[in-house]
């Protein structure tokens, strides 16, 4: 298995990353209109607030889309097999882009509840995956 090309990090989402070393999941949120924001920045975009803070979250919530990739990403090699990629409605109001572990990649469907996992990364860190709701991985 080819090492995953791994997210590089930035200032506004420092936080995030330092979480996933405890394998928290934490989303940014505006003080201003209090809405989850998603991906972490300084300015909201629903009010242009630029007061940000970062809280805890469940990481559940709903697939909107998913597309199984059949041929290997970047990163990836052919005996990874097929993968699913996915759009998660987050429970608390934010979509995020990912990948659904701990089932086939043709059994993930619309309107299938996820919830996060992690997948270790070379440096600490963990990225965050989903899984089938109430299923351990």
């Amino acid at each position: 298995m080819t090492a995953r090309q791994e997210p590089r990090s930035s200032d506004e989402a420092q936080p995030f990353w330092d979480a996933t070393r405890e394998q928290r999941f934490v989303l940014p949120w505006c003080t201003e209109c209090d809405e989850a924001i998603w991906y972490p920045r300084t300015t909201c975009p629903a009010c242009f607030g630029s007061t940000v803070e970062w809280r805890a979250d469940t990481g559940d919530g709903t697939v909107y889309a998913t597309s199984v990739q059949l041929r290997p990403g970047r990163g990836r090699d052919a005996e990874d097999g097929p993968y699913a990629v996915v759009l998660v409605d987050l429970d608390a109001g934010v979509r995020m882009m990912s990948n659904v572990v701990g089932c086939r990649p043709d059994d993930v469907r619309t309107g299938m509840r996820v919830t996060v996992a992690w997948e270790p990364l070379s440096d600490g860190r963990n990225l965050p995956v989903f899984r089938p709701f109430g299923e351990d991985v």
